[in-house]
């Protein structure tokens, strides 16, 4: 029966071309590398390698169990991390968002809910969602309800309408509501891990720049002391102190305008049952 630590000392044999290198990087003893070689070819059964009085040397036979060995080790490290990453499934409700304020409200039910699993979340664009959801990387997906991809089971979870706040003394602070197109041009200020309402922003926006921030502190301070429209919706106006100075606008395009949806296979349909 072929020993994977055997294999692992023959590919480092092949590696390094003496004993004494393999020896070395395997933090292992000459002899006991020297006994390895030969018992490798007792297994298998034919000679793996060329002799001389002081020298040892991988044949054609030789170099091709090295090839197979490569190939075995490879199987072996992918099935301990499939075994492993299936405990963690087990064990891990992992949850892949379009955009940020979904998880405010669904992870700490979560948590709530399943105090004994650990609970995962990142924000990605539709497109990233999706993959996660299809490949089974995730277990809870959200995606706006048009994005729902086919033979996935689905439930209405939290609406999100985006606005724009601006200073008092701003030009568009005239405004009761404005459309994309009439944003289109103007500068903002931009948070980061917004998933798809960044694309939309830029791809409905395309002669506007942004400023991009990545420190939350910053850009409440931005917020309070620059110029710079930013975007706010109706769940981030709870945050009243950060905009108290400032005028909300509506966006008053249909994308603007989102409902999002809890997506799911039905073997995970448990875990979303409270909002079903």
């Amino acid at each position: 029966m072929l020993d994977l630590l055997e294999l692992e000392q023959l590919t480092a044999f092949a590696e390094c071309g003496t004993l004494s290198k393999a020896a070395e990087k395997l933090h292992i003893s000459q002899p006991t590398i020297t006994r390895t070689m030969q018992h490798l070819e007792d297994v298998f059964g034919v000679p793996l390698f060329l002799r001389s009085k002081n020298h040892i040397a991988l044949n054609e036979t030789g170099w091709q169990a090295v090839e197979y060995a490569g190939e075995l080790l490879k199987d072996a490290k992918e099935a301990v991390e499939g075994v492993r990453a299936f405990d963690r499934s087990l064990h891990t409700i992992t949850v892949s968002s379009c955009a940020p304020a979904p998880l405010w409200y669904l992870l700490p039910d979560l948590n709530e809910s399943f105090p004994d699993m650990t609970i995962s979340s990142s924000v990605k664009n539709n497109a990233s969602v999706r993959e996660d959801l299809q490949s089974g990387i995730c277990t809870l997906a959200v995606l706006p309800g048009e994005q729902v991809p086919e033979d996935y089971c689905s439930v209405p979870f939290l609406k999100e309408n985006l606005s724009i706040c601006v200073p008092p003394g701003h030009e568009l602070a005239v405004h009761t509501e404005l459309s994309f197109a009439e944003l289109n041009g103007y500068n903002f200020l931009l948070g980061t891990r917004l998933g798809f309402w960044d694309d939309m922003c830029r791809e409905k926006m395309p002669a506007s720049r942004f400023l991009v921030q990545t420190d939350q502190f910053t850009m409440q301070e931005l917020i309070r002391e620059s110029s710079l429209p930013c975007f706010v919706t109706n769940l981030t106006a709870e945050e009243k102190e950060t905009f108290s100075d400032r005028i909300v606008i509506p966006i008053t395009d249909r994308e603007a305008k989102v409902m999002f949806h809890l997506v799911f296979k039905e073997e995970n349909k448990k875990y979303a049952e409270r909002f079903v």
